[in-house]
């Protein structure tokens, strides 16, 4: 079951809601959501007491992006676990509502994981519930440390790329705090950008069709005060052409092992444009995206979304005549066929550089990505 509750300006100053968080209420165990379908225009959590109601909010995107869908999968499985449902059958929903984003899976299996270490140890279903939890806030510290990490190692790359500072830089999609248990993955590298004084420019693609861009990396770009400019998906290339663009900063929501990089779609003519007109490309993304088991991008599962995102707009929430509050307008002749996957590979050539919480793959290789991936486990180990 879900519900949703307002959160409630005082003086017209922002509120600072986590895109994700446990709470316990009397009435049991819950895992709360900031609403991203309703932002910039409300600032609402979705309540969720059970896995089914996670799943939904994945499906409709009322959370998102990579290393926070992680968490959540993560979240779920100890809700499951807590409020004594099928912990597997949780598991199995969860990790199939989003089949491009790796990290939902990966999160969904280490709570799983730690749930069944506990049993086959002879533990009991709360020793059980507790072990999950504790695996889905580990991750969720993790992911967090792994921001900042990732920042400083991405403004660093920056420097070094262009000496000199006054950064204009392209992203796509949104990939700051409501990604994150952090600040974000590539907005977290301008946002630091922005902090030193060496951000001249954030160019934000709107992000068709779901507008990510305009409804989400913009209002996160307002609220820390930096200098942003909105643009259509089309006019990225004339912005290219005017040399108007020092660096493309993108996330990932799942990168295989020869280093191709799955990302919203629109992302791969980004890549096109960059190396084109000679501009770094650069991804920014925690090693837990990285998914050793797709060895190329040709074995990468891509999204297919429903065709209405793009034959039709969403109506405003509050009723207009003739048009039901939150419902499709049309903007394509009814039968249209849309085609509308949710993401594209971009391949490893194309790619200046794989930012991590590890470090940077630079040029970007098989074997240099499994090397930083290896390397890293023999430091958690």
């Amino acid at each position: 079951m879900a519900d949703q509750y307002a959160q409630i300006r005082e003086d017209n100053r922002p509120i600072e809601i986590p895109a994700i968080r446990w709470d316990e209420p009397p009435e049991g165990p819950v895992l709360v959501l900031l609403d991203q379908t309703r932002l910039p225009a409300e600032e609402i959590e979705l309540v969720c007491t059970d896995a089914s109601a996670l799943v939904e909010a994945i499906r409709s995107l009322a959370v998102r992006g990579a290393p926070l869908l992680g968490i959540a999968g993560a979240y779920g499985v100890a809700l499951a676990a807590a409020r004594g449902f099928d912990v597997d059958g949780a598991a199995a929903s969860l990790a199939g509502a989003r089949p491009t984003a790796v990290n939902l899976s990966y999160g969904v299996r280490r709570a799983q994981e730690a749930h069944l270490a506990v049993l086959r140890a002879g533990g009991g279903q709360e020793e059980a519930a507790a072990a999950a939890l504790a695996a889905a806030r580990a991750l969720h510290a993790e992911d967090a440390k792994a921001s900042g990490r990732m920042a400083v190692h991405g403004l660093a790359l920056l420097d070094e790329l262009l000496p000199g500072g006054s950064h204009r830089i392209l992203t796509h999609c949104n990939t700051g705090a409501l990604v994150s248990g952090g600040e974000g993955t590539a907005f977290a590298v301008a946002l630091a950008a922005h902090r030193v004084g060496r951000l001249r420019r954030l160019w934000v693609d709107e992000t068709r069709p779901l507008l990510q861009g305009a409804r989400l990396t913009s209002y996160e770009a307002a609220r820390a005060g930096m200098a942003y400019t909105l643009l259509t998906d089309n006019a990225a290339g004339s912005l290219f052409s005017a040399g108007e663009v020092d660096a493309v900063l993108i996330g990932a929501d799942r990168i295989a092992a020869d280093g191709s990089v799955a990302n919203k779609v629109g992302s791969y003519p980004l890549a096109v444009l960059a190396r084109y007109h000679h501009v770094p490309f650069i991804v920014v993304a925690p090693l837990t995206t990285v998914d050793p088991d797709t060895p190329n991008g040709a074995s990468i599962e891509v999204e297919q979304r429903a065709g209405h995102e793009v034959t039709e707009i969403t109506a405003p929430l509050v009723p207009v005549a003739g048009v039901e509050a939150g419902g499709g307008i049309p903007v394509a002749p009814l039968g249209t066929q849309a085609y509308n996957p949710a993401f594209d590979v971009t391949p490893p050539e194309l790619v200046t550089a794989i930012v991590t919480e590890e470090g940077v793959v630079s040029p970007v290789t098989a074997e240099a990505l499994a090397e930083l991936c290896d390397r890293s486990r023999q430091v958690t180990i």
